[in-house]
């Protein structure tokens, strides 16, 4: 059964939400402060993080960051109260897959973590083709049923949103992509006003992909209309 770890320090809202979440099928876990959340998460390796960014001890922010910097790569949803977009990119920035904006229904929640998950786990009857559809660009080799990204010999470390994002690029080997279209085809819902979000995730992959991020050599930039991968 998947399990997902909640953090956040309302109880009405953590009991709300694994109720919703337990009818949807899945197991879980409730941390009711950042520390506690940072703990759990490193025990019990969860399939899912549903994480409030406002928390006592340890903020939902630094639980991310510690994470991501651990290279702990499991998808998280960050709930907000502030409805702030500085709050919303920083989130992003430090390695977060989504973000909602509280209130919100238990039922989104619920939605969003389903499409999360269905677009990241992988599906074990298909391991014995996993190598059938790697896609290339340069000396870098995507492996799309096992969410591995090489440079050369060497793995590179990817969110899952930041590998969905590569993986569709890479889809689209020397297309001009508008933030738009990525943003539908990475994202999968509405993000009108948002395109901000794929500037974060094109910066992360070009830092961990490009020897010159100011000079990339395949993540380029297409002024006025997006983004393209070459090579």
């Amino acid at each position: 059964m998947t399990k997902i770890l909640v953090v956040d320090d309302e109880p009405s809202i953590a009991k709300l939400l694994q109720f919703n979440l337990e009818k949807a099928g899945y197991q879980v876990l409730i941390a009711l402060d950042g520390k506690q959340g940072l703990e759990m998460a490193r025990q019990e390796k969860p399939d899912f993080i549903v994480l409030d960014l406002m928390l006592p001890k340890m903020d939902g922010m630094d639980v991310c960051k510690t994470l991501r910097q651990e290279r702990v790569n499991t998808p998280i949803l960050m709930l907000t109260a502030k409805d702030d977009e500085l709050d919303k990119v920083l989130g992003l920035e430090l390695g977060a897959d989504d973000y909602l904006t509280k209130p919100f229904s238990p039922r989104e929640v619920v939605a969003r973590v389903k499409a999360i998950l269905r677009r990241t786990q992988v599906n074990s009857e298909s391991e014995e083709n996993k190598d059938d559809t790697v896609l290339t660009f340069g000396s870098v080799r995507i492996y799309p049923e096992r969410y591995e990204v090489y440079r050369g010999e060497d793995k590179i470390e990817l969110t899952p949103k930041e590998f969905e994002l590569l993986q569709y690029m890479a889809a689209h080997n020397g297309r001009v992509l508008t933030r738009d279209q990525l943003l539908n085809a990475v994202w999968n819902y509405d993000f009108i006003g948002d395109s901000r979000i794929v500037d974060v995730h094109i910066s992360h992959l070009r830092e961990k992909l490009e020897e010159d991020t100011k000079n990339p050599r395949f993540i380029k930039t297409v002024r006025g209309l997006g983004y393209k991968l070459e090579g």
